[in-house]
């Protein structure tokens, strides 16, 4: 059994940044594909970002240039980096860690951006 938590959530004004980081227990993170979602109010949840355990990232549209993923196997942590941040942005950020059919969420951490 997997166990993701969220932290570096909160709130921060418009073009500022925010490191969030999902911190894995009960298994070796970098075999796990991992990658972070976001849901805002009333709108379905989308993907951000993703990397593989050899590093290999690919992020959203929307997030493009602004956003980073990283990982720390050592640490079984992994990262999102958020600069530039718009009020668009605002949504609960959720890590989640992906093994051939075994998919775990953490439990999210909000984001709030004030313009």
């Amino acid at each position: 059994q997997v166990q993701l938590v969220e932290s570096g959530g909160g709130l921060v004004q418009a073009g500022g940044s925010l490191r969030l980081s999902c911190a894995a227990s009960g298994s070796i993170l970098r075999l796990y594909v991992m990658a972070w979602y976001r849901q805002a109010p009333g709108k379905q949840r989308e993907l951000v970002a993703t990397i593989t355990g050899g590093g290999t990232t690919n992020y959203a549209d929307p997030v493009k240039g602004r956003i980073a993923i990283s990982r720390d196997n050592a640490k079984n942590t992994v990262y999102l980096q958020m600069n530039s941040l718009k009020p668009e942005d605002a949504a609960v950020y959720y890590c989640r860690g992906v093994l051939d059919t075994a998919s775990y969420w953490g439990q999210g951490t909000q984001v709030t951006v004030s313009s």
